[in-house]
């Protein structure tokens, strides 16, 4: 990416677009939202765990990233999934999160960290390691909080900062009791208050203007981790990260931790020949790896079989580590204009599809758990989760009819669903574009309408199994599909002359396989019940900013990341959007374009909340709401599958857990 420029936004958050998988990264933030309980089963994390003595002293792992990291200010807006990596290896982080997703007190940089005082203001009292320090060996210290604070908190836009999050509450920073104390007084509470300052730069990146914006780009002169950042070759497309000789916490068991930029596509043939130890890759090179793997049966004459004998040899020393993601995918529609301008409409969307066959056929191939997301703050597992997804419904197209034919969408008479396609394909003509929908007749009575939803729900009904049975042969129940697969052509939808239809974009990037087959599936359900699709193919250049930001669609698909401190960090997901002075409607990142006041004020109302309790449950009641609009819909958490090298430990599927770097090495 280019570097920022003047002209760039300073303080508020903006999506950048990855590649890979189509997600749409938060900024690495400071919160000030709520703790939570447990909820939901946790899907562990996947690492090849070793005890430390059990770690080789040495070597160098290769690590594959989508690119190089364009800046390593995690606070810039153009940070990326790399920058979080090199900071995580590189910089203090002074909570961490454990692997369901709790923050943790990280001992390596503080002895304690506690809010000391609540009333007037909050005060919160950091007393650091005395062994703590920067590599050019100055302690760690208040003026290295204060100046990150300044930074950061938005008041002086000659700072290229992504975000003021957490930092805009923050009254003053001072020194405590000694060297190694750290106070900070909130003129605003901050429950959240343990996102703020990780990672922590030195004063020598935040202290001005320019350190900030062009200091840490390319390389970061000092560093206070188990790595440091030793040499980049843009022409190897490599960053290399060497083990840190003033490091004062267990040594890093790797010499050297190399990131090197391989697209995903060349991964596979990458770790076959052993230029990678470690990499993300989608669920086709994971297959190809696992039955590479797969014990070869003997026949009678005690030879392999062909098809074992096949199988790339080089492929039979990588293992996959396989969780979730701290991420998940969601149905998102634009309720800004058009037909789902209509609450009632996103609501039918919502009713007509099926989340739970959803995940089921994106992670139930993966040997992951298959549960739909019920919460769009927490991951199932995660503190705080809670399945608010009761306030919208389950899958039901007698309600989603309903609630169409209740909106004025009124089936066109003389519309030829009981012609079954030839191919037996519900009749919609398509795979994955322009649905032709049959020739519109004039638009009934009511008196007629209301004695043909009834068909039409039964003929939707029909649709659904039909749809399941494309993929396995079975209905919604389970049970074979009594019509083989084969279901009436869906019912037309009319208002005002108009066809109810919908521009669903979809990415067609590499890695990208497993949401056109998603986008395919809520299509045909939606065919079910009369809503048509209008599919536009995107690649990556286009879809966020083309489509998503510019809220050029209907229906889309993308990802959010999850975060321990979603009070304030997902609020600007679901903001009401505001007009701005110039007619344009601000959105920050709700590309949904829906909100509500009583929404807004939840999430304040969580985020300035001390009590753990009463916080919890505000956040509850947003995700509530936030489930009754129907703009998003969360659909299943991420699956990660990560190729390693079977020497490879302590790395792999982290799931919701902060990688421990300096475990990170090779089995002795």
């Amino acid at each position: 990416m280019a570097p920022l420029t003047p002209t760039r936004s300073r303080t508020r958050r903006r999506a950048a677009l990855l590649a890979a998988g189509l997600l749409l990264p938060l900024p690495l933030l400071g919160g000030c939202g709520a703790g939570h309980d447990d909820g939901g089963r946790i899907t562990p994390q996947d690492i090849g765990a070793a005890a430390r003595p059990r770690v080789a002293d040495g070597g160098t792992l290769t690590w594959a990233v989508d690119a190089l990291p364009s800046t390593l200010n995690a606070f810039q807006t153009d940070a990326d999934a790399a920058t979080q990596r090199v900071a995580g290896a590189v910089l203090p982080a002074l909570f961490t999160t454990d692997g369901r997703g709790r923050p943790q007190r990280n001992p390596d940089y503080l002895r304690s960290a506690e809010v000391v005082q609540r009333e007037p203001h909050q005060v919160v009292v950091y007393k650091l390691n005395p062994k703590a320090v920067w590599s050019n060996g100055k302690p760690l210290a208040a003026a290295d909080f204060e100046a990150q604070w300044k930074a950061l908190r938005g008041k002086d836009s000659a700072y290229w900062a992504a975000h003021n999050t957490g930092y805009d509450r923050i009254d003053h920073v001072e020194r405590g009791a000694d060297d190694h104390e750290v106070k900070v007084t909130f003129a605003r509470s901050c429950a959240d208050w343990p996102a703020l300052f990780t990672p922590l730069y030195p004063r020598a990146v935040t202290g001005s203007a320019d350190d900030f914006n062009d200091g840490a780009r390319n390389d970061l002169k000092f560093s206070a981790g188990p790595f440091r950042v030793a040499d980049r070759d843009e022409k190897q497309g490599t960053l290399t990260l060497a083990r840190s000789p003033k490091w004062w916490g267990e040594p890093a068991k790797l010499d050297q931790l190399v990131l090197r930029a391989l697209p995903r596509t060349e991964r596979a043939a990458a770790l076959a020949a052993g230029k990678l130890d470690l990499a993300d890759v989608g669920a086709a090179d994971a297959g190809r790896i696992a039955a590479a793997n797969k014990p070869a049966k003997q026949d009678k004459g005690d030879k392999p079989p062909a098809a074992a004998a096949a199988r790339p040899a080089a492929l039979r020393g990588i293992v996959v580590r396989k969780s979730l993601e701290p991420a998940y995918t969601q149905l998102a529609l634009n309720g800004a204009s058009g037909p789902l301008a209509d609450e009632r409409v996103r609501r039918a969307v919502a009713r007509a599809i099926d989340r739970r066959a959803i995940a089921k056929s994106v992670l139930g191939p993966l040997g992951l758990p298959a549960d739909p997301l019920g919460s769009h703050l927490f991951l199932s597992g995660q503190e705080g989760y809670e399945d608010n997804s009761d306030a919208i419904g389950g899958p039901d197209p007698k309600a989603a009819q309903a609630l169409l034919a209740e909106a004025g969408w009124k089936r066109a008479e003389g519309d030829g669903r009981k012609t079954a396609a030839a191919d037996g394909r519900a009749g919609t003509g398509r795979t994955l574009g322009l649905r032709p929908g049959p020739a519109a007749g004039p638009v009934p009575s009511d008196e007629a309408a209301e004695a043909e939803e009834a068909a039409d729900a039964a003929e939707a009904e029909a649709e659904y199994a039909a749809d399941d049975s494309l993929d396995d042969g079975t209905g919604p129940d389970g049970k074979p599909a009594a019509d083989g697969g084969r279901a009436a052509a869906a019912p037309v939808r009319m208002k005002n002359g108009k066809k109810l239809t919908l521009r669903f974009v979809v990415p067609v990037s590499a890695g990208t396989d497993s949401l056109r087959s998603v986008a395919d599936r809520i299509a045909r359900r939606l065919d079910a019940v009369g809503i048509g699709t209008e599919v536009t193919k995107v690649g990556d250049a286009g879809f966020f900013k083309d489509h998503i930001a510019a809220g050029s669609y209907d229906l889309a698909l993308y990802s959010w990341p999850a975060t321990p401190y979603p009070a304030t960090d997902a609020r600007p997901l679901y903001a009401k959007p505001q007009p701005a002075a110039d007619g344009s409607l601000v959105v920050e990142q709700n590309y949904t374009r829906v909100g509500t006041d009583r929404i807004d004020q939840l999430f304040d109302q969580a985020s300035t909340e001390l009590d753990t309790e009463a916080s919890r449950d505000l956040a509850s009641r947003a995700d509530a709401r936030i489930w009754s609009l129907a703009g998003s819909i969360p659909l299943y958490q991420r699956p990660q599958l990560v190729a390693a090298r079977k020497t490879v430990v302590n790395a792999g599927a982290f799931g919701l857990a902060t990688p421990r770097y300096q475990d990170i090495g090779f089995k002795r």
